[in-house]
């Protein structure tokens, strides 16, 4: 998740649409309701919830130009994926 200031939100849930519902909405209290983190600019899948749960503290020790790369390869302008 994205702001439009550019603050960066990651995390894991088992139900993307639900997820971004709440966070888009402000039901989501914390991180990403507080820098207003609302566009799905990109997502992973995963089977299994432990591999979801390793990706994610692997990209949380990356550093932001390693994570804007990421999110380039797979949305280039960072656009609302759940739109």
């Amino acid at each position: 998740m994205a702001s439009d200031s550019g603050t960066l939100y990651l995390g894991v849930t088992n139900d993307l649409p639900r997820r971004i519902y709440e966070h888009k909405n402000g039901l989501v209290e914390g991180f990403s309701k507080k820098y207003k983190c609302h566009r799905l600019v990109y997502f992973e899948e995963y089977a299994e919830v432990k591999a979801a749960i390793s990706r994610e503290k692997q990209l949380k020790k990356w550093n932001r130009r390693k994570k804007e790369i990421l999110i380039g390869t797979m949305n280039p302008h960072w656009s609302d994926l759940m739109i």
